[in-house]
Protein backbone atom coordinates (compact mmCIF):
# COMPACT_ATOMS: atom_id res chain seq x y z
CA UNK A 1 0.00 0.00 0.00
CA UNK A 2 0.86 3.45 -0.80
CA UNK A 3 1.56 6.00 2.44
CA UNK A 4 1.56 9.52 1.98
CA UNK A 5 3.48 10.68 5.17
CA UNK A 6 3.59 15.06 5.24
CA UNK A 7 3.66 17.24 7.84
CA UNK A 8 0.67 18.88 8.82
CA UNK A 9 1.45 22.35 8.32
CA UNK A 10 1.78 21.73 4.48
CA UNK A 11 -2.02 21.01 4.28
CA UNK A 12 -3.93 23.20 2.64
CA UNK A 13 -7.63 24.30 3.14
CA UNK A 14 -8.60 23.35 -0.48
CA UNK A 15 -6.44 19.89 -0.39
CA UNK A 16 -7.12 16.73 2.19
CA UNK A 17 -3.40 14.93 1.75
CA UNK A 18 -4.65 12.59 4.27
CA UNK A 19 -7.16 11.21 2.03
CA UNK A 20 -5.36 11.15 -0.96
CA UNK A 21 -3.97 7.35 -0.76
CA UNK A 22 -7.55 6.05 0.07
CA UNK A 23 -9.50 8.25 -2.19
CA UNK A 24 -6.98 7.89 -5.21
CA UNK A 25 -4.37 5.58 -5.28
CA UNK A 26 -6.01 2.77 -7.45
CA UNK A 27 -7.83 5.49 -9.53
CA UNK A 28 -4.04 7.06 -10.30
CA UNK A 29 -2.24 3.23 -10.55
CA UNK A 30 -4.54 2.43 -13.43
CA UNK A 31 -3.94 5.84 -15.05
CA UNK A 32 -0.04 4.88 -14.96
CA UNK A 33 -0.49 1.14 -15.59
CA UNK A 34 -2.60 1.88 -18.54
CA UNK A 35 -0.05 3.88 -20.28
CA UNK A 36 3.22 2.14 -18.95
CA UNK A 37 2.87 -1.22 -18.39
CA UNK A 38 4.42 -1.69 -15.37
CA UNK A 39 3.27 -2.43 -11.93
CA UNK A 40 6.37 -1.70 -9.88
CA UNK A 41 7.03 1.71 -12.24
CA UNK A 42 3.23 2.62 -11.96
CA UNK A 43 3.63 2.50 -8.53
CA UNK A 44 6.41 4.40 -7.72
CA UNK A 45 4.95 7.05 -10.18
CA UNK A 46 1.99 7.09 -7.93
CA UNK A 47 4.36 7.94 -4.89
CA UNK A 48 6.10 10.40 -6.90
CA UNK A 49 3.28 11.91 -7.67
CA UNK A 50 1.66 12.45 -3.79
CA UNK A 51 4.86 13.39 -2.80
CA UNK A 52 5.02 16.29 -5.32
CA UNK A 53 1.59 17.43 -4.44
CA UNK A 54 3.06 17.58 -1.06
CA UNK A 55 5.24 19.86 -2.07
CA UNK A 56 3.04 22.22 -4.05
CA UNK A 57 -0.10 21.90 -2.18
CA UNK A 58 0.13 25.57 -1.76
CA UNK A 59 -0.30 25.80 -5.30
CA UNK A 60 -3.70 23.92 -5.01
CA UNK A 61 -6.69 26.21 -5.33
CA UNK A 62 -9.46 23.80 -5.99
CA UNK A 63 -10.20 25.14 -9.56
CA UNK A 64 -10.49 21.60 -10.12
CA UNK A 65 -11.13 18.68 -8.35
CA UNK A 66 -8.19 16.83 -6.26
CA UNK A 67 -8.18 13.80 -8.96
CA UNK A 68 -7.68 15.96 -11.49
CA UNK A 69 -4.70 18.13 -9.59
CA UNK A 70 -3.06 14.63 -9.08
CA UNK A 71 -3.61 12.98 -12.17
CA UNK A 72 -2.18 16.13 -13.88
CA UNK A 73 0.84 15.86 -11.98
CA UNK A 74 1.42 12.41 -12.55
CA UNK A 75 0.70 12.75 -15.97
CA UNK A 76 3.76 15.15 -16.20
CA UNK A 77 5.39 12.52 -14.97
CA UNK A 78 4.74 9.49 -17.42
CA UNK A 79 5.77 11.96 -20.37
CA UNK A 80 9.21 12.02 -18.17
CA UNK A 81 9.08 8.33 -18.97
CA UNK A 82 7.71 9.03 -22.45
CA UNK A 83 10.08 11.17 -23.00
CA UNK A 84 13.34 9.54 -21.39
CA UNK A 85 12.19 6.13 -23.03
CA UNK A 86 12.13 8.33 -26.79
CA UNK A 87 15.62 9.26 -26.20
CA UNK A 88 16.95 5.67 -25.37
CA UNK A 89 15.05 5.20 -28.60
CA UNK A 90 16.61 7.47 -30.56
CA UNK A 91 19.92 6.11 -29.87
CA UNK A 92 19.42 3.04 -31.36
CA UNK A 93 19.42 1.05 -34.68
CA UNK A 94 16.55 1.55 -36.70
CA UNK A 95 17.23 -0.34 -39.50
CA UNK A 96 15.16 -3.35 -38.49
CA UNK A 97 12.37 -1.29 -38.30
CA UNK A 98 12.81 -0.45 -41.39
CA UNK A 99 12.97 -4.11 -42.77
CA UNK A 100 10.14 -4.84 -41.19
CA UNK A 101 8.25 -2.19 -43.34
CA UNK A 102 9.13 -4.52 -46.41
CA UNK A 103 6.47 -6.98 -45.22
CA UNK A 104 3.68 -4.75 -45.90
CA UNK A 105 4.44 -3.33 -49.50
CA UNK A 106 6.05 -4.15 -52.57
CA UNK A 107 9.33 -2.68 -53.28
CA UNK A 108 8.43 -1.57 -57.15
CA UNK A 109 5.48 0.11 -56.45
CA UNK A 110 4.75 0.60 -52.96
CA UNK A 111 1.26 -1.28 -53.07
CA UNK A 112 0.04 -3.79 -50.37
CA UNK A 113 2.15 -7.16 -50.36
CA UNK A 114 -1.06 -9.51 -51.36
CA UNK A 115 -1.21 -11.24 -47.69
CA UNK A 116 -0.76 -8.06 -46.01
CA UNK A 117 -3.86 -6.28 -47.20
CA UNK A 118 -5.95 -5.18 -44.56
CA UNK A 119 -8.67 -7.37 -43.36
CA UNK A 120 -12.05 -6.43 -41.39
CA UNK A 121 -11.30 -7.00 -37.55
CA UNK A 122 -14.96 -8.02 -36.77
CA UNK A 123 -14.98 -5.00 -34.46
CA UNK A 124 -16.54 -2.36 -36.54
CA UNK A 125 -19.22 -1.40 -34.13
CA UNK A 126 -18.84 0.34 -30.55
CA UNK A 127 -19.74 -2.32 -28.51
CA UNK A 128 -17.31 -4.90 -30.37
CA UNK A 129 -14.34 -2.41 -29.38
CA UNK A 130 -15.58 -3.31 -25.63
CA UNK A 131 -15.05 -6.95 -26.02
CA UNK A 132 -12.63 -8.25 -23.23
CA UNK A 133 -11.16 -10.83 -25.21
CA UNK A 134 -10.09 -7.67 -28.13
CA UNK A 135 -9.03 -5.71 -24.91
CA UNK A 136 -6.18 -8.63 -24.56
CA UNK A 137 -5.22 -9.07 -27.74
CA UNK A 138 -4.81 -5.03 -28.52
CA UNK A 139 -2.84 -4.80 -24.73
CA UNK A 140 -0.39 -7.42 -25.97
CA UNK A 141 -0.19 -6.12 -29.77
CA UNK A 142 0.20 -2.59 -27.76
CA UNK A 143 3.30 -3.90 -25.50
CA UNK A 144 5.01 -5.54 -28.75
CA UNK A 145 5.20 -1.66 -30.23
CA UNK A 146 8.76 0.01 -29.50
CA UNK A 147 8.94 2.35 -26.17
CA UNK A 148 8.74 5.35 -28.58
CA UNK A 149 6.07 4.46 -30.58
CA UNK A 150 3.86 2.86 -27.66
CA UNK A 151 4.48 6.34 -26.15
CA UNK A 152 3.21 8.08 -29.10
CA UNK A 153 0.61 5.90 -29.83
CA UNK A 154 -0.88 6.17 -26.66
CA UNK A 155 -0.61 9.86 -25.76
CA UNK A 156 -2.40 10.16 -29.02
CA UNK A 157 -5.16 7.68 -28.97
CA UNK A 158 -5.37 7.26 -24.75
CA UNK A 159 -4.71 10.69 -23.57
CA UNK A 160 -6.16 12.70 -26.53
CA UNK A 161 -2.95 14.51 -26.77
CA UNK A 162 -2.29 16.78 -29.93
CA UNK A 163 0.61 15.91 -32.06
CA UNK A 164 2.59 19.12 -32.03
CA UNK A 165 1.84 18.51 -28.26
CA UNK A 166 3.35 14.86 -28.34
CA UNK A 167 6.53 16.49 -30.82
CA UNK A 168 6.93 18.78 -27.79
CA UNK A 169 6.72 16.79 -25.11
CA UNK A 170 8.83 13.98 -26.45
CA UNK A 171 11.28 16.25 -28.14
CA UNK A 172 10.49 14.57 -31.77
CA UNK A 173 10.03 16.45 -35.09
CA UNK A 174 7.03 16.28 -37.14
CA UNK A 175 7.79 14.54 -39.56
CA UNK A 176 9.34 11.69 -37.02
CA UNK A 177 5.79 12.10 -35.38
CA UNK A 178 3.69 10.90 -38.72
CA UNK A 179 6.48 7.97 -39.35
CA UNK A 180 6.12 6.77 -36.07
CA UNK A 181 2.08 6.71 -36.29
CA UNK A 182 2.25 5.15 -39.43
CA UNK A 183 4.59 2.46 -38.33
CA UNK A 184 2.95 1.96 -35.08
CA UNK A 185 -0.52 1.56 -36.94
CA UNK A 186 1.23 -0.45 -39.49
CA UNK A 187 2.22 -3.40 -36.68
CA UNK A 188 -0.52 -2.89 -34.44
CA UNK A 189 -2.50 -4.27 -37.41
CA UNK A 190 -0.52 -6.78 -38.38
CA UNK A 191 -0.45 -8.27 -34.91
CA UNK A 192 -4.37 -7.74 -34.73
CA UNK A 193 -4.19 -9.61 -37.59
CA UNK A 194 -2.13 -12.41 -36.37
CA UNK A 195 -3.66 -12.74 -33.08
CA UNK A 196 -7.46 -11.74 -33.26
CA UNK A 197 -8.70 -12.86 -36.80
Amino acid sequence: MIEVKGRSDLTSRNANPKEWVSNYADVLYQFAFSRINDDELAKDLVQETFLAALEKIETFKAISSEKTWLTAILKYKIIDIYRSRSSHIRRTNTARVDNDQNQFFEQEDGHWNIDARPKEFGIENVAAMENKEFQQVLKLCLEKLPSLWHSVFVMKFIDDELGGDICSALKITSSNYWVIMHRAKLNLRACLQKNWL
